[in-house]
């Protein structure tokens, strides 16, 4: 192939294209990056504020239009009692309504009394109720408020990620938040009612995604430690005529009954009907008598247990 030469004022002329149409592609791609970002924010905030309820404190824009016109734009604040100052119609209750629920609750007075055929478009600018807490084995425990409703790993990201000896779960709980959290508190709110529970095993160690769960706003997510988790206090006992007698994980939710399935169900010549649950309380040692026999056929509730309680299904008389 033969060598071509080019002149000076050719090669100037070459390159002058080349970067003319270089810095060209440049800016399309940017601009196509652009749009692409602003669309996907977009999205993530209709989604927030579709299903987001508002607060005190939370900001919200309001345009009316009517006859073709804009009638007002303004900056509507939730007070502390809830109540939004809408123009022309004066204080509508606001905390606790989706987006839509409060359009509607504004557009009917205003057709009522004012417009006809009146456009409202209501869009979040501050969000101040978006708060989210977590305890235990984080770095930084804490309440967080955020403008994006977050994931477990985005909300233990934000709290400086677990700490070393962090146990092998993670409890969500609601109900709990509007207040100072203790470990004590969530393990009272943790034996109360069955929480939702994240493998971090998966999560963090595997990078298993499914368990990444996207929380609502006044979550706590709560991470014991490692140590707090292999305690006896976190234990349940079945002991006596079940297949496969011996020490259980205690996990929220566990019944009686539950129990003595995951101990392999009742052996031959057991007396499921006399079931002694013994628990250990402030006051001393309670004893619990419980016909599982009539749990079984709906006659009675299962009894939830508590961590520490040991189950003792005694030998048939026949």
């Amino acid at each position: 192939m033969p060598f071509i030469l080019l002149k000076p004022f050719e090669f100037r002329d070459i390159m002058q294209r080349f970067l003319k149409y270089y810095w060209l592609s440049l800016i399309f791609i940017s601009f196509l990056f652009t749009l692409f970002i602003s669309g996907t924010r977009n999205c993530a905030a209709h989604e927030i504020s579709s299903a987001y309820r508002l607060g005190p404190e939370d900001v919200v824009v309001i345009s009316i239009l009517a006859g073709g016109e804009e009638q007002v734009t303004k900056d509507m604040v939730v007070g502390a009692n809830g109540h939004v100052n809408v123009p022309f119609i004066g204080k509508i209750k606001a905390a606790g309504l989706t987006m839509e629920a409060l359009e509607k609750a504004i557009i009917r007075p205003l057709e009522k009394d004012y417009f006809v055929a009146p456009q409202v478009h209501l869009h979040i600018k501050e969000y101040q109720s978006l708060q989210f807490f977590i305890s235990g084995a984080v770095k930084n425990p804490g309440k967080y408020a955020l403008n994006f409703i977050p994931t477990i790993m985005d909300l233990i990201a934000k709290a400086g990620g677990v700490m070393p000896e962090r146990g092998n779960l993670a409890y969500i709980l609601r109900g709990v938040a509007d207040r100072k959290i203790t470990d004590s508190d969530i393990k009272e709110s943790i034996s109360k009612k069955e929480p939702m529970k994240v493998d971090l095993l998966k999560l963090l160690d595997e990078g298993n995604m499914s368990g990444n769960i996207k929380l609502k706003s006044g979550d706590t997510v709560y991470i014991p430690l490692g140590t707090k988790l292999n305690q006896t206090t976190t234990k349940v006992y079945v002991q006596g005529k079940v297949k496969s007698p011996g020490v259980l994980d205690y996990q929220p939710g566990m019944t009686a009954l539950s129990a003595c399935i995951m101990a392999g169900g009742f052996a031959k010549f057991s007396a499921a009907n006399r079931a002694i649950i013994i628990r250990q309380t402030q006051n001393g040692t309670k004893t619990i008598k419980l016909n599982l026999d009539k749990v079984i056929s709906g006659d009675l509730p299962d009894l939830p247990l508590k961590p520490g309680d040991r189950i003792h299904i005694p030998e048939s008389w026949l």
